[in-house]
């Protein structure tokens, strides 16, 4: 017998990511930034930019979501709520890091109660760059997602750092 997958199995593979690629839920966390990324998130909603044409809809619960934007450097008390929101996200979870301060700390990298980047907390796909990125980058980090959905393979599960795994 012959190791190709099945006609059913490609089918079905070929159908989610189509759904998955025309149907994106996502969820906005702000871990502690100046909301300058915020507003941003949220002009790429209307419809000077209308994000909607993706397929990508706004959630309120990630239980109903696929990809986390998230915005601002990871606080101290921000750190826990990020991978608990992450955690009750259904698989396959993406994460899109929104600005220079949840890439790198930002204006806020040195602060007392700031805990890192994004990345040294849970795993990102995908990093839009900005102090605050336009509507247009964010746009354009969301195709490259799309892209990487498309290519088929997504990345590996990682488990996210808690506290006691991270130097302070």
């Amino acid at each position: 017998m012959n190791n190709k997958p099945s006609l059913w199995k490609q089918t079905m593979n070929k159908v989610r990511t189509w759904a998955r690629m025309n149907s994106i839920g996502a969820i906005h966390f702000n871990s502690g930034s100046c909301n300058g990324c915020d507003i941003e998130i949220l002009a790429t909603l209307t419809p000077r930019y209308d994000v909607e044409r993706f397929g990508i809809k706004l959630h309120g619960s990630p239980r109903h979501a696929d990809v986390l934007l998230v915005t601002g450097p990871v606080t101290r008390q921000a750190r826990e709520r990020l991978i608990r929101t992450y955690e009750q996200m259904p698989e396959p979870k993406f994460v899109i890091s929104v600005g220079a301060c949840s890439i790198s700390g930002g204006v806020f990298d040195g602060c007392y109660n700031v805990g890192g980047s994004v990345d040294e907390v849970i795993p990102v796909d995908v990093f839009v760059p900005g102090c605050p990125p336009r509507p247009e980058a964010i746009i354009d980090g969301i195709i490259q997602l799309l892209g990487q959905l498309q290519g088929g393979a997504p990345r590996p599960v990682a488990k996210p750092k808690m506290t006691g795994e991270v130097s302070s």
